[in-house]
């Protein structure tokens, strides 16, 4: 099965520099993989050509207009820019041309589009950006990431239900326990948004665990943790700078001294292990969920390196069935959904199918298959 994607080629800080360069490094890693690059041709086929694959059969080029700037207001995104490369692209997955898109631009634009274009499931009022965040029992999927700043405790609920299904369908846990990140364990603790969200996620049938806190994430205490954008943003960006200034420090520190830099080479093997499992462009795409289609956000500001992952986010999504098994688990495995709406199929006619999401496992070398699915906003 050929994997087809989009690419939103002029998004993020550095556009076509660093996306052609990762979908160029992507095909040539992944034979059954076509890519469609989205945006200026001209800056494109630039960037093609310094990576000596103007000929390559599997990366399509597709002209767009329009560039939706990383400060653009959502308005302008949504209502002025028709023929940007980000609208472009989704229109692709919207027609069945393609299976999922990868864009690293401006968040709120991205989702406010996807929103648009591609529709959300039923059910489900405001998609969430989902992530799978590493702690010591292995993943804690943490959403929302950033789509939702504010949010009524209704969607809180929501967001708790498509965590569910989605580590039901990923890890085939029935009952993946569900927490609600707070400022304390007490249910007297947070605003009234988050008190309120506890009353409902506690009368749901969904496994709720109870409050947590930002340290449980990592402690790995539940499958799933919910919060609003803001907060999940927050958390999220807080992660990566004290992973980055840990890494500094270590390296810092082994190069003190002749004596020090020996013993580097000697801690060599388990320095790079910790690289591996702390380093934030291995973790970049993260799923837009609750979509009929998949869309994979990438971090706006990744490199090369770490826009290759996004990328394979999508292919893994694709090949190993995200989409419908999500759909399918939303279905079944739900029961605080309301019972007279159902998420419409992925396999419609329409092309509507549902959102991806994070992953399971320890995520793979961009070269190498596996399920893995997951990362950064």
């Amino acid at each position: 099965m050929t994997v087809k994607i989009t690419i939103d080629c002029m998004g993020g800080d550095h556009g076509p520099a660093v996306t052609v360069p990762a979908a160029v490094n992507f095909v040539r890693a992944h034979a059954d993989a076509h890519l469609m690059l989205v945006g200026i041709e001209q800056a494109i086929r630039a960037q093609l050509k310094k990576s000596k694959a103007l000929d390559e059969p599997r990366l399509t080029v597709v002209a767009a207009s329009e560039v939706v700037a990383m400060d653009d207001p959502v308005e302008v995104a949504l209502r002025k820019k028709k023929d940007s490369s980000m609208r472009v692209a989704l229109n692709l997955v919207k027609d069945g041309q393609a299976q999922t898109c990868i864009s690293a631009g401006n968040t709120g634009a991205l989702m406010a589009v996807s929103r648009y274009v591609l529709k959300t499931l039923a059910g489900i009022e405001r998609p969430a950006i989902a992530f799978a965040m590493p702690s010591q029992k292995g993943y804690t999927t943490v959403l929302d990431l950033g789509a939702n700043v504010n949010c009524e405790p209704e969607h809180l609920l929501q967001f708790a239900e498509m965590g569910h299904a989605l580590v039901s369908a990923i890890e085939g846990r029935e009952r993946p326990t569900i927490g609600l990140l707070n400022i304390g364990e007490e249910v007297i603790k947070g605003n009234e948004t988050i008190k309120r969200a506890g009353e409902l996620l506690r009368a749901s049938t969904l496994n709720f665990y109870g409050n947590v806190e930002g340290n449980d994430i990592y402690k790995g205490t539940t499958d799933v943790v919910v919060c609003d954008g803001f907060v999940g943003n927050v958390a999220l960006k807080t992660s990566e700078g004290l992973a980055k200034m840990l890494a500094d420090i270590i390296k810092e520190e082994f190069s003190r001294s002749f004596t020090s830099k020996l013993m580097a080479l000697v801690a060599m093997p388990v320095l790079k292990r910790f690289k591996r499992r702390v380093d934030p462009a291995q973790y970049n795409g993260a799923a837009l969920l609750g979509l009929r289609h998949l869309v994979i956000k990438s971090h706006g500001s990744a490199e090369a390196f770490g826009f290759e992952w996004a990328i394979k986010r999508g292919y893994d999504a694709v090949k190993n069935g995200v989409l419908e098994r999500l759909v399918r688990a939303m279905e079944e495995n739900a029961p605080s959904a309301r019972p007279d709406e159902a998420a419409a199929p992925a396999s419609a006619p329409s092309g509507d199918g549902t959102a991806s999401d994070s992953v399971a496992k320890q995520p793979n070398p961009p070269g190498e298959s596996g399920t893995a699915l997951h990362s950064k906003a």
